[in-house]
């Protein structure tokens, strides 16, 4: 173990290279220069098991090991392969080997000086029952142990985990001289009294890890002048001292104050740290940073601020970092980044940014770190805007990839065959509706609407396969102008119009149905002018709800802009609050809204049928009609149901604040939504009654054209009965009409409900 701090150094002199000279090779947005020769490479070819540098470059630093805790994880490895796991292996007994040679002699020569027969370095006479020994390491893990045991001055390991301890004496580690590890961790340790350690002179590991430690002194840690590692993860610590803190640790080179409660780094703390080179502050209260802080931290290769509360960062925080090779910086609520903010971070290999809106994102940040291999954003767009490093994660939203619009082949070939699929039946049904001999042309003009409210689906889909063609393989470097540019804005835009004007249409003809079965004797259906008028009225409030949004770019922001099919589901609790309130209205007020009154009224429908089938013998078979109506449309709520039920889910966790997964996401605005659109022209037209009528129709009409060519005589066609219901009832024969069964003026409009019922069905 003398050996490990030579090795320390060692590491940390030749611990990372950087590869030839290709920073001295310009490439183009998206690609990587190949080592020290004139090749660039696209970003996707990184790191994909082959050789496509042709010297290997494009294989080298595929993991992130920049900073050297993975470097100290191998050391710690390969040392304990070599040694303790050799020890365990070879020499677990040693201990248990002395106990009973001693034990053996006792009896066997009662006569022999007993203080000859102990071995000089056993230890085991002094170990708690407990306890576990190995050579000189001594392990008193989750051993209720209220106190440090009092075991042999040898020991140079000891670990007492997981235990009850509450203080330390002053005295209580004054015979360890050669300790070197001593692990306190998971303890209920509330303070540390100045010079505890101070007769642990070879002690190189300090972990102090889950304890109740409320506050620290330079004192605390007197005496220490070996100590590489101290470990404080986890403890209650508020701030730290105003005085330097490794006074009295000048080979301190890791420090770790992960999960405190510190609110501040003041400038002297770190003023005796020279050697430091890991200092991590991650998941504390830090809200402010001074521009001297890091000033001493000369040699510093790691610093990790990930998870505080900064929200500014001082324009020259960092410019003695010179030997900075990772930066963690993300979940911090920084609202702005200097252009020049790294440009002091000469080697820096790494940078996290995760979790940080850059509003002011631009290429001039990232340039001056040519060492730059491995880099972190909170969205994939933002690697445009860091071409030149290899590696930038996350490389994908669910949605997009760095090389295309549309991930995966399977949203590809989905958005094509849905946008075909959609366009052709929806125009087909406008083209084929003013053939269908139905009576209520007011219900016709209601479903050519909607026919064209989902033609419009039909196009959004086919501008994003569009722009998907465009972008392929490249998409990195259009994305954000992409996102920003007008072309989203619209093709978003179209996409909410299709949607709304769908859902508020559907809910029309649900009502329209909920009032001709509920109130059969009433005249309450809706009139041409009236039903003209909400038509309009509907249209027009799709066009506000959808262009709204472009009207104000302070409240909405990039409202249409946040993924790359420019569909505002916004799920993430980061976006603008005026984007959010807006979405949070739209899907969870006038679409939720609209649902719940579509299925309370197909739920009243039902009951109306049902009780007037035991109460209305006489009209028994207008309701069996009735029925098959109320079956069909029960299938279209069905169906929209499964489309709107997963939106609700998505937008209510996102007000809980839950993580939603982004493949979710793209689930749910390329498979999931579009299908409605894609079905109402089958569920509506295609398979009603009326057009399957229609359809017999022309047959028959071609087949007796057929007939009369081959024969040379022609035979008049009588329409069934089935084909005469759906006759205006102005121009039905008069023997079809039998008065005498209803005297009430109003009843005969059953008689028209009649010819109604069968057209939607």
């Amino acid at each position: 173990m003398t050996s490990g701090p030579v090795f320390f150094y060692i590491l940390i002199l030749g611990k990372y290279f950087l590869y030839g000279s290709g920073q001295d090779v310009k490439c183009s947005l998206g690609y990587f220069p190949c080592g020290n020769i004139t090749k660039c490479l696209p970003q996707l070819l990184h790191c994909n098991g082959v050789d496509d540098c042709g010297n290997q470059a494009d294989e080298d630093n595929c993991g992130d090991n920049s900073g050297w805790p993975i470097q100290f994880d191998k050391y710690f490895a390969s040392y304990y392969k070599m040694t303790s796991l050799y020890h365990f292996e070879t020499r677990i007994s040693e201990c248990l080997f002395h106990f009973f040679l001693f034990i053996t002699l006792l009896f066997l020569v009662p006569h022999y000086p007993h203080s000859l027969l102990l071995p000089p370095y056993s230890v085991v006479g002094s170990v708690p029952v407990p306890c576990l020994c190995r050579g000189l390491e001594v392990d008193c893990d989750e051993t209720n142990l209220r106190a440090v045991p009092s075991v042999s001055s040898n020991v140079t390991k000891m670990s007492l985990q997981r235990n009850l301890i509450r203080k330390l004496p002053p005295d209580g580690f004054k015979k360890y001289h050669h300790l070197q590890k001593l692990y306190l961790s998971h303890n209920r340790i509330t303070f540390l009294k100045p010079g505890v350690f101070e007769d642990l002179h070879r002690l190189e590991w300090l972990m102090i890890e889950d304890n109740h430690l409320s506050r620290i002194s330079p004192l605390t840690f007197y005496g220490l002048n070996s100590l590489i590692l101290l470990a404080l993860m986890n403890n209650v610590l508020t701030h730290l001292p105003d005085k330097p803190l490794c006074q009295h640790m000048p080979r301190l080179h890791w420090l770790d104050f992960e999960g405190n409660h510190i609110h501040n780094l003041r400038n002297l703390t770190f003023i005796s740290c020279s050697n430091l080179t890991v200092l991590v502050m991650r998941k504390n209260k830090i809200s402010h940073l001074s521009e001297n802080t890091f000033a001493p931290l000369q040699k510093l290769d790691e610093l990790d601020l990930g998870s505080n509360k900064i929200e500014n960062l001082p324009p020259r925080v960092f410019k003695d970092l010179k030997e900075l090779s990772q930066l963690n910086l993300s979940y911090n609520p920084i609202q702005k980044i200097q252009a020049n903010q790294f440009d002091y971070l000469v080697k820096l290999k790494s940078l996290s940014l995760e979790g940080i809106e850059i509003s002011n994102i631009q290429q001039r940040m990232f340039r001056p770190l040519m060492n730059l291999s491995h880099i972190y954003f909170k969205k994939f767009q933002y690697c445009g805007y860091a071409p030149h490093v290899r590696s930038c994660k996350p490389n994908t939203d669910g949605i997009s990839s760095l090389e295309n619009l549309l991930a995966s082949i399977i949203q590809r070939v989905f958005v094509w065959v849905v946008s075909a699929v959609t366009c052709f039946g929806n125009v087909f049904v406008i083209c084929m509706r003013p053939y269908i001999r139905s009576e209520n042309r007011l219900h016709a003009m209601s479903i050519i609407s909607l026919c064209c409210a989902d033609c419009l689906m039909g196009i959004y889909l086919f501008v994003i396969g569009a722009f998907d063609l465009k972008f392929r393989g490249e998409y990195n470097k259009h994305a954000q102008l992409w996102m920003e540019s007008i072309h989203c804005q619209i093709v978003g835009s179209l996409a909410i119009l299709s949607t709304e004007v769908s859902v508020l249409l559907l809910t029309f003809l649900t009502l329209e149905k909920y009032i001709c079965i509920v109130y059969p004797f009433r005249c309450l259906r809706p009139k041409k002018c009236r039903t003209i008028t909400v038509l309009i009225l509907i249209w027009m409030t799709g066009f506000i709800v959808a262009f709204i949004p472009l009207t104000n770019k302070e409240f909405f922001k990039n409202y249409y802009g946040t993924n790359g099919v420019c569909f505002p589901l916004h799920s993430e609790d980061t976006e603008s609050t005026g984007a959010q309130i807006y979405s949070v209205a739209i899907f969870l007020g006038i679409n939720l809204a609209a649902f719940i009154i579509i299925v309370f009224s197909y739920g009243s429908m039902f009951y109306s049928i049902h009780k007037s089938a035991i109460t209305a013998t006489e009209i028994r078979n207008q309701v069996k009609k009735e029925m098959i109506l109320a079956k069909r449309f029960f299938f279209i709520v069905f169906t929209d149901a499964l489309c709107w039920i997963p939106i609700f889910v998505l937008k209510f966790l996102s007000l809980l604040q839950v993580e939603i997964p982004d493949t979710i996401t793209s689930w749910v605005v390329i498979f999931i939504l579009p299908i409605n659109s894609a079905l109402n022209p089958i569920l509506y037209t295609l398979t009603t009654r009326p057009f399957k009528e229609m359809i017999h129709q022309f047959w028959y009409n071609y087949r007796k054209r057929r007939s009369i060519d081959s024969k040379g005589s022609q035979k008049t066609y009588a329409p069934s009965f089935i084909w005469v219901e759906m006759w205006p009832l102005q121009e039905m024969p008069p023997e079809l009409i039998k008065p005498a069964l209803f005297t009430d003026p109003c009843e005969l409009s059953l008689i028209s409900q009649s010819t109604r019922l069968d057209s939607y069905s």
